[in-house]
This record gives C-alpha cells, sequence and structure tokens, in this order.
C-alpha cells in the first residue's frame, strides 16, 4: 500500500508492505495520516488558532497546555540546553515556533501508531526525513548542491534518519546564539532509533555550524554524515552506508 499527502508544508508518503487481507493497512494509513493534519492544525505557528500561535500571543497559561505541546516544549529546551543554545524556539522577529522540533516527533509518533496497530513492514518519508521498519530499507541522501544526484545511499532497518541543510530553503536554520543563519555546514545527516532524535539533533548541529558534527557524532546511538562549507565529507565509523 501506497499513499501520499501534503502536510505541514511537505509531501509525507507512506509505504506499507505487510500482507492485508482485511484492510488493516488502509485503516492505520487514515489513522497516521489524520494525526499529522491534527499535529499540523494544533502545532503550526503559521495558523492564527493553533495552540502554539495562542501561547506565543500569551493567550495560554501553562496549566492550559496540552500534555502533546508540553512535551514538545520540554524536548526544545532539552535541546537547547545540549547545544549551548544554538537550537532555539524562540528568536527575536520571529516568536515561537517549535517546527524544527515538531515534525520530527510527530512523525515518529505515527510511526508508532503504525506499530501499535500491528503494522510490522513500511517507510514513512516525511520530506526526505525517513522512519522505517521490518525490513532494510535504502534512503537516499541527497548531494547539498545538485539535485540530481546522490551523495550517500543507507540501508536502514526499525530506525531513523533526518537530513538538515541549505539547498531546499536557503539559509533557514539560524543559530540561536547570534540570529544570523547558520553557514558552516553545507547538509548534515544523522542516523538514530527515532525519528524525533534524529530530525532534532540534525538541525541542532547544523545550527552550530562545523562544531556540530562532532558533537551529533558524541550523542549515544546517532551517526552522522556531514559536508561543510568548504566541501569536505565526514562520516561516523558505523554510519550505516548500504553495501
Amino acid at each position: 500500500m501506497r499513499r501520499v499527502e501534503h502536510i505541514m508544508g511537505l509531501p509525507i508518503s507512506l509505504r506499507i508492505d505487510d500482507p492485508d487481507p482485511d484492510g488493516g493497512a488502509s485503516v492505520a494509513a487514515d489513522r497516521v495520516f489524520a494525526w499529522l493534519r491534527e499535529v499540523d492544525a494544533r502545532f503550526s505557528p503559521f495558523i492564527a488558532d493553533s495552540e502554539v500561535s495562542r501561547l506565543g500571543r500569551g493567550e495560554l497559561e501553562a496549566h492550559e497546555l496540552s500534555a502533546d505541546l508540553v512535551e514538545v516544549l520540554d524536548l526544545c529546551e532539552e535541546y537547547r540546553v545540549a547545544s549551548g543554545g544554538a537550537f532555539q524556539v524562540r528568536l527575536p522577529g520571529r516568536g515561537l515556533d517549535p517546527c524544527a522540533m515538531v515534525k520530527g516527533w510527530a512523525v515518529q509518533r505515527a510511526a508508532e501508531l503504525l506499530l501499535a496497530a500491528g503494522v510490522r513492514t513500511f517507510c514513512l518519508n516525511a520530506g526526505g526525513d525517513v522512519v522505517s521498519a521490518g525490513r532494510p530499507w535504502r534512503v537516499g541522501v541527497r548531494h547539498p548542491e545538485q539535485a540530481d544526484r546522490l551523495c550517500a545511499v543507507l540501508e536502514i532497518t526499525d530506525g531513523a534518519v533526518a537530513t538538515s541543510g541549505r539547498y531546499e530553503r536557503g539559509d533557514h536554520i539560524l543559530d540561536g546564539r547570534t540570529g544570523r543563519p547558520a553557514t558552516g555546514l553545507l547538509s548534515l545527516t544523522v542516523v538514530a532509533q527515532s525519528l524525533t532524535e534524529a530530525d532534532a539533533t540534525a538541525t541542532a548541529a547544523f545550527a552550530m555550524g562545523a562544531d556540530g558534527i562532532d558533537w551529533a557524532a558524541a550523542r549515544e546511538g546517532c551517526e552522522v554524515f556531514a559536508v561543510d562549507a568548504e566541501r569536505r565529507v565526514f562520516r561516523t565509523a558505523g554510519f550505516p552506508v548500504a553495501a
């Protein structure tokens, strides 16, 4: 079964390879995309009546926040501290914007919905950030300067991969310590057990610049592939390049 929807400003595709005689895969897919649409409605800073927008305007007190938003904000604070302030969701001129955390967290939750529904073999791809399960899946890492080329092909089983870069949206990742665009890297890819970890680590490391490579590589369970602004390539020993 294959399905694609445009949610959170990006294409999200789901492929399920399990046998499906009773239609359970379709029901599970419905739940996944309903959850992701719900997350977008609740957490988007671009929707005026979302929970995040209302909090950003000071219309909600701490005790009025949903458990999900509290969890996301706690994760944001964890990565802010761990990155020395490079990862920030409150920047001057931007207001509250937890999108850098929400996507990976929400897609990981969606993968857990699939597993809870009994789906065992799937690949869930959110704009190039991937959660897979059940068998080895090949995931390409786009060349940071040539859109029609790959710089690596990975083989991922029961794990996640996320890439932060400048090639799709320009210098959109800011270093929270300076408020200026992070320009020390062209791209940085992280493989981890969950997409929450992979995506947040990739974003935080990219915001840190060249120093983020060693920082991300030192995080437990993370493998890293990076191209810096000088076009030098770095790869940890355990990065799962396909044979």
